[in-house]
């Protein structure tokens, strides 16, 4: 097996996981949801950089930055207002 699609596919199901969690913290009124959704978006900043390294391709990287550093700024928000 390529340890490539390994890593790309368990990346997917966390990210497919934290969705629903979000949407479920959402509905229910727990204030988790900001950091669930911070997971999500470190997520796909994860994926974004993996798809970098692949293929080289400038705009990953960019967009994997910006979407990292709004992880980062939720997740700083989550732990300081909980």
């Amino acid at each position: 097996m390529d340890k490539r699609k390994d890593k790309i596919t368990a990346l997917e199901i966390v990210i497919a996981a934290t969705q629903v969690l979000t949407v479920i913290c959402i509905f229910e009124g727990n204030p988790a949801w900001k950091g669930s959704l911070s997971i999500l978006f470190i997520g796909a900043a994860a994926k974004l950089f993996y798809k970098y390294k692949n293929y080289e391709e400038k705009p990953y990287l960019y967009v994997g930055i910006g979407v990292g550093i709004i992880g980062i700024v939720l997740l700083l928000w989550f732990g300081i207002t909980g």
